[in-house]
């Protein structure tokens, strides 16, 4: 899963990236210091896999892992080039989800690029951009769909359907916002539109708002909230100064400084929640003394395409998965165990993944 941060300059972009990754990337009071798209990988932490290793005690141990691409400032005009806007367009079609960090904080001594703090137009600033790029995309599909039209009556329901987001776009809502049968859905995700991509509002405050986890007081977090919901997209609370002061921390350090805080969950354990959320995505797990690892899966997925994750002929040559629940296992202690109980099932072909499955794929090639 590749997520790309962005928002204007001066938001907390950088800081947020560095807090997250530890990857070190440049962050200055000035626009544009991010400018080649700094990329981290993230382990995503799974308590599960924690487990696992400890009963196995594994020569390997392998995380899902999420890759964060920290994206040069927005500014007006970046869909005909100015600033960094080409860049900028390009770096963000390569990710499958957005992070977009608005600034929900006041501080004198970090200038905003606007003069001040405004998250209806700071977001507005972005997705006009991203709209208008969009336009230009969606403007030839509807031309070639058109032409289609006139040899064949069965392109009109998709020419409706691109006109009836072209409509939308028009009026300043993005793609995403478009409500959608199945069937259009998967049309319109056969178009390369950027405000099509999942978003997750990342609101960006200041360390007193955090106080006992309380964000409710923040206005500017409510404006986010309200565009969020409109638009069918994420919105997380966070403060990427505090997630910046605990990156450094042992785990039994971060712990209790969290729990000061009145927070259950780092930003990052939160952020990354919210975009499993986002994508529909769970994990299934694979033990044994090798190596324990974590599969990163969407939700609805079969056996045999999730044996495929591991390798093409896993799910060429499938024959059945040996499933039991992370919890069932933890219960009994032991797989041998798990298996005197009669908990270890034998799923065939049709069978839907659930999170926390933990899995022997059988197979033949």
């Amino acid at each position: 899963m590749k997520l790309g941060i962005v928002g204007l300059p001066n938001v907390g972009k950088s800081t947020l990236f560095n807090a997250i990754t530890n990857a070190g990337a440049q962050s200055a009071n000035y626009p544009f210091c991010t400018i080649e798209p700094n990329v981290g990988v993230v382990a995503v932490p799974d308590k599960r896999l924690d487990a696992l290793a400890e009963m196995y005690k594994p020569e390997k141990y392998t995380p899902a892992s999420i890759e964060f691409v920290d994206i040069a400032g927005l500014v007006k005009g970046a869909s005909k080039g100015e600033g960094l806007g080409n860049k900028f367009l390009a770096n963000i079609r390569e990710v499958d989800a957005v992070v977009h960090v608005v600034r929900c904080f006041e501080n004198d001594d970090i200038v905003h690029v606007d003069g001040s703090i405004d998250p209806k137009r700071d977001i507005d600033t972005i997705n006009v951009e991203l709209i208008l790029s969009d336009m230009e995309v969606l403007d030839r599909r509807i031309d070639k769909t058109l032409k289609l039209m006139k040899g064949d009556k069965k392109y009109r329901t998709e020419y409706d359907f691109f006109v009836r987001v072209k409509e939308a776009l028009d009026a300043g809502k993005p793609a995403r916002s478009v409500e959608c049968t199945p069937e259009e859905a998967e049309l319109l995700g056969s178009v390369s539109l950027l405000t099509n991509k999942p978003v997750i509002y990342a609101a960006n405050m200041s360390d007193t708002d955090f106080q006992n986890g309380s964000v409710s007081g923040n206005k500017y977090f409510n404006i986010v909230k309200e565009i969020a919901e409109s638009e069918h997209s994420g919105v997380l609370p966070i403060c990427a100064e505090t997630e910046a002061e605990i990156s450094g921390m042992e785990p039994e350090e971060k712990e209790l400084f969290l729990s000061e805080m009145g927070l259950e969950k780092s930003g990052l354990d939160r952020l990354i929640n919210a975009c499993y959320d986002l994508l529909g995505l769970i994990s299934y797990l694979t033990a044994g003394k090798p190596e324990v690892r974590a599969w990163t899966i969407k939700k609805g997925t079969k056996a045999p395409q999730a044996a495929g994750k591991i390798h093409t002929d896993f799910e060429r040559g499938f024959i059945r998965a040996e499933v039991i629940s992370f919890n069932d296992l933890m219960e009994c202690g032991s797989m041998a165990a798990a298996k005197e109980k009669g908990l270890v099932r034998s799923e065939g072909k049709e069978y839907v993944m659930k999170d926390g499955d933990i899995v022997l794929f059988r197979f033949n090639v």
